[in-house]
């Protein structure tokens, strides 16, 4: 596939994750409104939306707490920045095992949720976005399997899109792209179809050009994508998915750092990305030009 450039680039910061990198930095936001002024600082720095997982306030650890999704909600809708705000529905699927005999059961450290609860915050928050991971994956981080059948995909999809919120494709691997096609031939997945390309999280799909472009062509035609890789090559990946015609994603949950030996914020992060984006001719695009164009409606949490 010839390259096409992106001139028209939209930023997601990935504020926080659910990864260890809590005691790795000091700007890793762990409470809800540390979460909600780090996602308000990259938005002023030029990101248009802002994906957001939630953490323990005391211990840092990932959550799903519905109450702790809705505060930093109600902090980034009450706030005098606008941003489009993506939250993530991966929790719910992790198993661990306790070694390699005892197979028979999940490990204490599972964490495993049906599909009503894994979209209950989504529900109730109304985000203009959310994630499907669209796929089942070993991750080297803790020696765990990301577990997303079919059958849960198609359920949660339906559950997504009956609560009005746009969904987010995350394809860590080919395999999942081309299940996530699948997905949207069945109708479980309505256009503007979305997806996030999500490079070099071991074992997925690594972050080497040529894997990236066999991803990139991949998505089918008329489909919107990002795509991001982790640590050292986030900022090369900020380049390379504007020139293979996609958006970007920068933040703490994929990268710590700004530069050798320098802890990064996720604004200065975002400041860099547009740095790049700029300086290859392309523009970065504002909240209300990313709505129109994924067909998104910026609402309320649902009333107490």
């Amino acid at each position: 596939m010839p390259l096409a450039m992106n001139r028209e680039v939209f930023i997601t910061c990935a504020v926080t994750g659910s990864g260890g990198t809590q005691d790795r930095s000091p700007h890793v936001p762990r409470s809800p409104q540390q979460i909600a002024d780090s996602a308000i600082a990259a938005a002023k720095a030029g990101a248009a939306v802002v994906h957001c997982h939630v953490r323990d306030p005391e211990t840092g650890k990932p959550s799903r707490d519905p109450a702790l999704y809705r505060e930093v909600t109600e902090r980034i809708r009450d706030s005098e920045t606008d941003v489009v705000l993506n939250l993530t529905a991966g929790m719910g699927g992790d198993i661990y095992f306790e070694g390699s005999e005892d197979m028979g059961r999940m490990g204490p450290r599972s964490d495993m949720a049906g599909a009503t609860e894994r979209v209950a915050h989504v529900v109730e928050c109304r985000p203009e976005i959310c994630t499907l991971d669209c796929g089942t994956m070993n991750f080297n981080e803790a020696d765990y399997v990301m577990v997303n059948t079919p059958g849960m995909l198609r359920d949660m999809a339906r559950r997504m899109t009956a609560a009005g919120v746009r969904i987010e494709i995350e394809a860590f691997d080919t395999g999942h792209l081309w299940l996530a096609k699948e997905l949207v031939k069945e109708g479980a997945i309505p256009d503007p179809v979305l997806v996030q390309l999500c490079m070099g999280v071991p074992w997925g799909a690594p972050d080497d050009l040529n894997t990236f472009m066999a991803m990139v062509n991949n998505v089918p035609q008329g489909w919107h994508y990002s795509a991001f890789s982790i640590g050292r090559n986030q900022m090369a990946y900020v380049a390379a998915a504007v020139l293979a015609g996609g958006n970007v994603r920068v933040g703490l949950e994929d990268n710590l750092w700004l530069e050798k030996g320098v802890l990064a914020t996720n604004a200065q992060l975002v400041e860099r990305a547009a740095t790049i984006i700029e300086s290859m001719g392309a523009r970065v695009i504002t909240p209300a030009e990313v709505r129109a164009k994924l067909k998104l409606e910026k609402r309320p949490p649902l009333p107490r």
